[in-house]
C-alpha cells in the first residue's frame, strides 16, 4: 500500500503562493491532489501519471496550479499561485487510482491526512 504525507499548507493572503509537497512510498500509477472546503464535496484538482504525460486539472485551478512529481525524491508537488479565498480548504494527496473513469474522481486507494490551506482576502 502507498503511504502518503502532505506538507506545505499554511495561511496566506490572496494573490500569494504556496507549494504543497506529498511524500510517498510504494508503487502507484496516478497521483492526485484533492481538496475539501467546509460544506463542500471533495474536489479533484490535479492528477499526474507516475511515468509522465499530460497532467489533468480542474477548471477551478487550471492556469494557477501546477502538479509535478519527482520519483527520485519520492515527492509530488502542487505549486499554487495567485491564490484566492475560494482556494481555502484541506488539501489531500492521493495515489493508486483504481477507477475506470476520470482520474479527478476520488477513486484512489491511498490518501494522506491532509494539510490546511487558508487564503485571506
Amino acid at each position: 500500500q502507498v503511504r502518503l504525507r502532505e506538507s506545505g499548507g499554511g495561511s496566506v493572503q490572496a494573490g500569494g503562493s504556496l507549494r504543497l509537497s506529498c511524500t510517498y512510498s510504494g508503487y502507484t500509477n496516478y497521483m492526485a491532489w484533492f481538496r475539501q472546503a467546509p460544506g463542500k464535496e471533495r474536489e479533484g484538482i490535479a492528477a499526474i501519471y507516475s511515468s509522465g504525460g499530460d497532467p489533468y486539472y480542474a477548471n477551478s485551478v487550471a492556469g494557477r496550479f501546477t502538479i509535478a512529481q519527482d520519483n527520485a525524491k519520492n515527492t509530488m508537488y502542487l505549486q499554487m499561485n495567485r491564490l484566492k479565498p475560494e482556494d481555502t480548504a484541506m488539501y489531500y494527496c492521493a495515489a493508486d487510482f483504481y477507477g475506470s473513469g476520470r482520474v479527478l474522481q476520488p477513486d484512489y486507494n491511498s490518501w494522506g491526512q491532509g494539510t490546511q490551506v487558508t487564503v485571506s482576502s
